[in-house]
């Protein structure tokens, strides 16, 4: 499983699928995990591998035990990290590093053991571990660390410092004395006192004084059996362990966001996936970044159903603005994209294509900086979409040829719509043009609903109908305030 040096695909942004990477990955900063949601995977059998994965760590107790597993190894990364200036206190830095590192290694070793899994990669880990741990080098790193453990255990001195001079030397043969006297003079505690402690910093550097090398040379056997252990597992860290550790945050990051979104009723499946089968289904499917959002807030999600049958290719969304169409869409490349990635898909059920290629064209205003009109634009990123898609290539459209008239409108978008057809794409195209809907046996109808006593209230749920032919006619009238409902607002009543 290899992420480094991809980028981010030019269809997150419609898709809003980089706000959710980014919400996913939050807190993670240090795994760099964007990486692996920018690398769609090619093969069914890949997809199920992620998948038999992800249902393995969807119990609880497992994933708190990896969890408190990556949590150590931070630790252990934390001190191997710090800087400091002294040589016993690196080493002994490092050493607590790699005790770190030996104990949670031995302990998700034998939370493994304990815990049943099916999917073909944590059996593989597993294995793989159970050999690491029963190694000759892993034994050596535990056994030499538990002996140096023992010797720096022993080690305590008397520091004395007097009139500008700093004595180390071992702890004198006396015996303490220090409960006796607490245990005397606490018959005459009366109420709260002050506290005369003094509090020694927090920082892991050390003064100039050079304490610790006279400690080190009271006890030479101890800090030599350091010294060699430093030398001896400079490396200490496997790099499977560590491959896996960052690779599974991948996995946990998008469970314990899907989490969320799960404890307030909205369902999430492990989609069938096909590369030849282009027959697709979706069920209570919805836009996983907006429903982010709207959990957040407190709002209702809506949820629609998919579904493409036998020659059937393009679902061509229309009805009025502000209604959950362009939401449809996303929803539509969000559920081929994540899908493609082995992750769970938003929806009770799904069957989906594997696609090679996701391409997306979303209309934009014009910039002033760029010469081309809207319309020259839209026509030259359709030209692009069309040169560099396959027939298994999926294509998202949202209101383009806006710019024009009507009739150019309905020339360009049958020219493009052929087009698709020869390619024999995937497709969803919100658009107003209401008569590309009924053009082919590859095109599905789909209009997006209002509430029949009030057509000026939008319910967002599409479906599949015939389009009324009212799209354009109400976007020109939305454009210039004339709709029924601006022009009953303005009567008196």
């Amino acid at each position: 499983m290899t992420a480094e040096g991809r980028s981010e695909p030019p269809s997150f942004g419609d898709l809003n699928l980089d706000q959710v990477v980014a919400a996913i990955t939050s807190g993670r900063g240090e795994y760099d995990l964007a990486g692996f949601f920018h690398s769609p995977l090619g093969d069914p059998d890949a997809v199920r591998f992620r998948q038999e994965v992800f249902r393995d760590l969807e119990p609880q107790d497992i994933r708190e035990r990896i969890t408190s597993f990556a949590t150590q190894m931070r630790s252990v990364r934390r001190l191997l990290v710090q800087k400091l200036d002294y040589r016993y206190q690196r080493e002994t830095r490092f050493f607590e590093a790699a005790e770190t590192y030996a104990r949670c290694v031995s302990e998700l070793a034998s939370a493994l053991d304990g815990i049943q899994v099916r999917s073909r990669g944590l059996l593989w880990f597993k294995a793989c571990l159970s050999d690491y741990v029963g190694s000759a080098a892993f034994n050596s790193l535990c056994a030499e660390a538990a002996e140096v453990r023992t010797g720096l255990a022993g080690v305590a001195y008397n520091l004395r410092i007097s009139a500008g001079r700093v004595t180390v030397s071992r702890p004198d043969p006396a015996p303490d004395y220090t409960a006796q006297i607490e245990a005397t003079f606490e018959r005459f505690r009366r109420g709260s006192v002050r506290d005369y402690l003094a509090t020694f910093s927090v920082e892991p550097d050390l003064n100039h004084v050079g304490i610790l090398d006279r400690i080190a040379l009271l006890y030479p056997d101890a800090f030599a059996a350091l010294d060699a252990f430093c030398d001896r597992h400079r490396l200490f860290v496997d790099p499977g362990v560590a491959a896996f550790e960052r690779e599974v945050q991948f996995y946990l990051a998008h469970l314990e966001f899907i989490e969320r979104l799960r404890s307030r009723g909205l369902p999430f499946c492990y989609p069938r996936v096909s590369d030849d089968a282009k027959a697709i289904r979706a069920r209570e499917t919805f836009d996983i970044a907006l429903a982010g959002r709207l959990v957040g807030e407190g709002t209702p999600v809506v949820r629609n159903d998919v579904e493409l049958q036998g020659p059937e290719r393009v679902i061509v969304v229309t009805g009025p603005n502000q209604g959950g169409k362009t939401t449809f869409a996303r929803t539509f490349g969000q559920l081929h994209y994540l899908a493609a990635l082995g992750c769970p898909v938003p929806g009770t059920e799904a069957d989906l294509f594997l696609c090679d290629r996701l391409f997306t064209h979303f209309g934009r205003e014009e910039q002033l900086a760029d010469l081309r009109g809207r319309l020259e634009d839209d026509l030259l990123r359709m030209r692009a979409i069309l040169d560099e898609a396959t027939p298994s290539s999926v294509v998202i459209l949202n209101e383009v040829f806006t710019s024009t008239t009507l009739l150019d409108a309905v020339y360009l978008s049958t020219e493009v719509l052929r087009r698709i057809e020869e390619l024999d794409l995937l497709s969803v195209w919100v658009t107003f043009v209401d008569e590309i809907a009924a053009m082919g046996k590859t095109t599905v109808s789909m209009v997006s609903n209002v509430l029949p006593e009030d057509p000026d209230v939008r319910t967002f749920k599409i479906t599949r109908r015939p389009a009324d032919g009212h799209a354009y006619a109400a976007a020109i009238a939305a454009k210039y305030s004339v709709s029924y409902q601006r022009l009953k607002a303005r009567l008196p009543a």
